[in-house]
């Protein structure tokens, strides 16, 4: 069974940067796609970054050229780099394995003004 554990969030002024991580256990690993989503409050959950096996990279429009998502398949960890952060950015940020549909626990980042 895979499971996901997400961190790295927090609380950050508007322009910071944050890095969250997600380490994957369980089998396929560097063969899977990954995929970070957020939902915000009152919001249904969206999509924001997916890397597939061999590096290539897929951005939602509203964190394209912000936002790189990486992977390390020596240690089954994916990476989301979050730069110039603005308030809208502010969700619980989601760390999914696309093959299983699973997801972890989610990861608060808040971005003040």
């Amino acid at each position: 069974q895979v499971q996901l554990v997400e961190s790295g969030g927090g609380l950050v002024q508007a322009g910071g940067s944050l890095r969250l991580s997600c380490v994957v256990s369980g089998p396929g690993f560097a063969t899977n796609i990954m995929a970070w989503y957020r939902q915000a409050p009152g919001n249904q959950r969206e999509f924001v970054a997916r890397i597939n096996w061999s590096g290539i990279t897929n951005y939602a429009d509203l964190v394209q050229g912000r936002f790189t998502i990486s992977r390390d398949n020596t240690k089954n960890t994916v990476y989301l780099q979050m730069n110039n952060l603005r308030p809208d950015d502010t969700a619980v940020y989601y760390c999914n394995e696309v093959r299983g549909g699973n997801s972890g626990q989610g990861t608060q980042v808040t971005v003040s003004s």
